[in-house]
């Protein structure tokens, strides 16, 4: 049975096998950036199964106008169990007053139609765009 905990004490090795397991290796070969950045972040929410973590949403910003998911990821075996649908949910509940939430995500159907079902809104189709800058 998956459990959702909020700001968990984290397997730091369990958290970087996740990060590794969807080839996110930005982070994974970066294990300091990532320990920190954890630390620092505004919101942790980590999906269990028994003692493994399966899935983590880290949320940044300040709490009150603006929230950016930096990350949202699940265990490829454990997708499509809506692990990811039910920590996005939460973090959402967790920040009822918050103005705007972004993220920032590749652009294929299933992605855009998971976000979508959940009522995220693409920047093109509002008329914007989003820029990054890159190191």
């Amino acid at each position: 049975m998956i459990t959702y905990k909020q700001n968990p004490q984290l397997d730091f090795q369990a958290v970087l096998d996740l990060y590794a397991s969807v080839g996110w290796t930005g982070y994974s070969s970066h294990p300091e950036m990532l320990e920190k950045a954890l630390e620092h972040s505004l919101l942790v929410l980590a999906a269990v199964d028994g003692d493994r973590l399966v899935g983590l949403l880290r949320a940044v910003g300040d709490g009150y106008s603006i929230i950016f998911i930096q990350d949202i990821l699940v265990l490829p075996a454990y997708q499509r169990q809506e692990i990811g649908r039910n920590l996005l949910e939460q973090a959402i509940s967790h920040f009822p007053g918050i103005y705007q939430l972004h993220l920032l995500t590749d652009n294929t159907e299933k992605t855009r139609s998971f976000y979508e079902a959940l009522g995220f809104t693409a920047v093109d189709s509002l008329g914007c765009v989003a820029y990054t800058y890159l190191k």
